[in-house]
């Protein structure tokens, strides 16, 4: 067998164990809401999009973000204003929130992409708490009380959101298409650019590659998709909080994408419901929550480097 046959053969094994692994995700998601409060999934469905829109930019691209709460929580806010006091149908709100973080990760790319590593990280961290004391301060936001009872309205003006169900298979749609975006987008040429600056910038450079375009893109890309995931979180919960945008939220999704798996397809995925599950109850526990995450987090860094998806993928040498 020639080396162009063998690599053929090991991506097409690849692509078949993503398939089943994916149809396997979408069966269990479609029958879990008979067993499980379909108040629990969507949140978890919600940080899973969160996690993965996040994975994008540090999984595949290297780029370290300690303010990723900026996108999530603004969209959040824009997103129940619009529903709320624009009277804006929940599609149109959950857009106005996601178009919101892409403006902000616009800004805040620019600025960021200039430095590396821990710079970089400090800069996304400074400007994240930069606008969380905005949101402290701006009358729109509600301050601490936020802005609540939040209207779901009707999708489309004919699907009644406030029946739990139909809210539940809006949100599994629209994180089962974000999944979908941002796995097409890694296996894409740019994604493949995206994996070459991560793994040697100096030589993408020296091949020709404007990098810091590639950067900027994929960080307005990952603001979105964390933009989309926050408003779509604020017309579940009917309530957009300081919550959202404060800094633990950024430290959570890094814990989500570290715990499940980053630069795999599924990591981030099964690490939102893994840190969910586990505030969810063990929440008579109160701030032992946090101390028991960062056990957890420990053992995976310690036990785990791969995260939960890594090393299973890698202990059937399947790519997941």
């Amino acid at each position: 067998m020639t080396d162009v046959a063998l690599t053929a053969s090991v991506r097409s094994g690849q692509s078949r164990s993503e398939v089943i692994a994916f149809v396997a995700m979408v069966a269990v998601l479609i029958v879990a809401p008979m067993f499980i409060y379909p108040l629990f999934l969507m949140k978890a469905l919600c940080f899973a999009l969160f996690a993965c829109a996040f994975n994008l930019l540090l999984g595949y691209v290297g780029l370290l973000s300690f303010g990723h709460a900026l996108y999530f929580g603004w969209a959040s806010y824009v997103s129940a204003y619009a529903a709320k006091v624009w009277g804006f149908n929940p599609e149109f709100a959950i857009l106005a929130g996601a178009a919101t973080a892409a403006v902000l990760g616009l800004v805040a790319g620019s600025l960021a992409i200039r430095r590396q590593g821990i710079y970089f990280a400090m800069i996304t961290l400074a400007l994240a708490q930069m606008m969380y004391f905005f949101a402290v301060q701006a009358p729109f936001t509600g301050g601490e009380d936020g802005i609540q009872a939040v209207p779901r309205g009707h999708l489309f003006g004919i699907v009644n959101l406030a029946d739990p169900i139909n809210m539940y298979i809006t949100v599994l749609t629209i994180f089962l298409a974000g999944f979908l975006l941002i796995y097409r987008i890694i296996n894409s040429p740019f994604g493949e650019v995206l994996k070459a600056i991560r793994e040697n910038e100096a030589r993408a450079i020296s091949l020709g590659y404007k990098t810091d375009r590639y950067k900027l893109a994929a960080f307005v890309l990952s603001a979105t998709f964390a933009g989309v995931a926050g408003a779509t979180k604020a017309i579940v919960f009917q309530l957009a909080s300081l919550t959202d945008v404060d800094w633990p939220m950024s430290g959570e999704v890094v814990l989500m994408a570290l715990v499940g798996g980053l630069g795999t397809v599924f990591g981030p995925v099964a690490g939102a419901f893994v840190i969910i599950s586990m505030q969810n109850y063990l929440a008579q526990a109160g701030q032992w929550v946090t101390v028991i995450q960062g056990v957890v987090f420990v053992a995976c860094v310690l036990l785990f480097r791969r995260g939960i998806i890594g090393e299973l993928a890698n202990l059937l040498r399947i790519k997941l």
